[in-house]
């Protein structure tokens, strides 16, 4: 962090642009395989606090989300995948720039069958 950032809720917030707290994102590197539901909504819960940098996170956290249906928590490949990559897309997270209202822009989303996501 430098002089001119500030630390904000989980975010280094500087210099027109927004990105994860590297404390974070070591956090998200060492987690271990949730080996309950609990462990599971967890990590979950974090990554669904930084979904914003994740180009559809959504579609990717859906075999982790499906596991939190009642007596469905049974670690498979694809769920271990599925994690691996979320951690992954997480710690080369990109540094969002905050909009400039002084600029035309536009904001395009993607919504299909299978989850929704920001692009």
């Amino acid at each position: 962090m430098s002089a001119s950032e500030v630390e904000y809720l989980g975010h280094l917030i500087g210099g027109g642009q927004v990105r994860t707290d590297p404390k974070k994102v070591q956090a998200v590197a060492e987690w271990p395989e949730p080996t309950n539901i609990k462990q599971l909504r967890a990590f979950l819960g974090l990554a669904g606090y930084y979904r914003r940098f994740v180009k559809s996170y959504g579609i990717l956290a859906k075999p982790l989300t499906l596991l939190l249906k009642k007596n469905e928590f049974k670690w498979s490949r694809v769920a271990a995948t599925a994690f691996t990559k979320l951690k992954e897309v997480f710690i080369s997270a990109p540094v969002l720039t905050l909009p400039d209202f002084s600029k035309q822009f536009v904001v395009e989303t993607d919504a299909c069958g299978v989850g929704q996501g920001f692009s």
